[in-house]
């Protein structure tokens, strides 16, 4: 199953987490925006080249240290089609040097709609007699509001080429309460999500005690992160808001089961740019001060 080798790269790095790669034209070097556009100009294909050259060298510079990799979609999409075969690019890029990859573009549909985000996302195209994989991502995040409809055209293809989804539960950002904590019969919405979750992750069992459906749970609320560990011990967390958002080693400590399993911590601007806030060690050396950093205060905080 799909976390399974996402588990597995976890325990041989010995780190939990991912690194989200939701680059900006202002979080890039200088020289390596300029190389980009002495060859395409000040375009959207510039653009693009420079977003890629970025990715690639924030993947050498961790890719023996961080195991996974979550490129957020809506950064491609804004430089249009361009943007959109960096997106392609990267995730095939982490993937050869292997790393699992998260796609975050948080897609929720029914029917033909939902089908088709699953055959381009995790699963394959046809072209008359041939196929392909048009991003080819391990694992993709999803938006269960139109419920069920939603989630078992996902599943089928999960099952068929070993890849997961994580749902969104109780994100990071500051309003998520005005509808995720609304109570209903006497559970949360964030709880009741967690629990259809786990009803569907039973189609995609793993090995390691985690079903292949998990949740979206941000590191920016500890205390429910802790709730929905002990109701949902098979659930495993996708845990952004670490770095940038506030989050620290502190407050996903228990998004981890007693064996420190469980659950990854995203990270992005704090990594993308660290660099730019020590940059008397170089672009590579900064980036991996910080994959360190990060790594040892949530390992230093989990039981």
């Amino acid at each position: 199953m799909s976390f399974d080798r996402l588990i597995s790269l976890i325990r041989s790095k010995e780190n939990p987490t991912v690194m989200g790669l939701d680059p900006k034209l202002e979080y890039i070097p200088a020289e390596m925006k300029e190389t980009a556009y002495a060859a395409y100009g000040h375009t959207l294909e510039g653009a693009a080249e420079a977003l890629l050259r970025f990715n690639q060298a924030l993947i050498d510079a961790v890719r023996d240290i961080i195991p996974a990799v979550k490129p957020q979609a809506a950064f491609y999409e804004a430089f249009g089609w361009q943007g959109l075969r960096v997106l392609a690019a990267t995730i095939a890029y982490a993937k050869s040097k292997g790393m699992y990859v998260i796609a975050d573009a948080k897609r929720g549909d029914i029917g033909s709609t939902v089908e088709a985000y699953a055959d381009g996302w995790l699963g394959v195209t046809e072209v008359e007699s041939e196929t392909y994989s048009p991003f080819g991502a391990d694992a993709l995040t999803v938006n269960a509001y139109l419920g069920s409809d939603s989630i078992e055209p996902l599943i089928r293809v999960c099952r068929t080429f070993d890849k997961a989804v994580f749902v969104l539960a109780k994100t990071s950002n500051p309003s998520s309460a005005e509808l995720q904590d609304i109570q209903i019969n006497g559970k949360s919405v964030y709880e009741t999500m967690a629990a259809m979750c786990a009803r569907w992750g039973e189609a995609l069992p793993g090995q390691y005690g985690f079903d292949g459906v998990g949740v979206v749970i941000g590191a920016t609320y500890p205390s429910q992160l802790r709730e929905l560990r002990q109701k949902f011990p098979r659930l495993f967390f996708l845990v952004p808001g670490f770095g940038a958002q506030g989050g620290g080693g502190a407050d996903v400590a228990d998004a981890f089961d007693a064996n420190g399993a469980g659950a990854i911590v995203n990270a992005s601007r704090s990594l993308m740019c660290a660099w730019q806030k020590a940059p008397e060690l170089g672009f590579a050396e900064a980036v991996r001060a910080e994959a360190l950093r990060m790594k040892n205060d949530i390992i230093a905080n989990i039981k």
